[in-house]
């Protein structure tokens, strides 16, 4: 597993060592045999301001929904 990857058929690693491996920096590839199964990596940092503008709120965000909404079907 020094590589960052586990064949779940064949080794067990419990959670301090997987833990370990993340908060380093190295992302964990489990496999069965050759075939990838899943991949656990480390939570990036958010960087504040980053995308500015990338995400926006309409101005009618929070107002009710019409009735119409609840009573109809489509």
């Amino acid at each position: 597993m020094s590589d960052g990857t586990i064949d779940i058929q064949k080794e067990r690693t419990d959670a301090d060592q997987l833990l370990s491996l993340i908060a380093e920096g190295t992302e964990v590839l489990f496999t069965e045999g050759d075939t990838p199964v899943a991949r656990l990596v480390p939570v990036g940092k958010r960087v504040p301001g980053l995308h500015v503008g990338a995400i926006w709120s309409a101005e009618d965000f929070d107002e009710p929904l019409p009735e119409e909404f609840w009573t109809e079907n489509p």
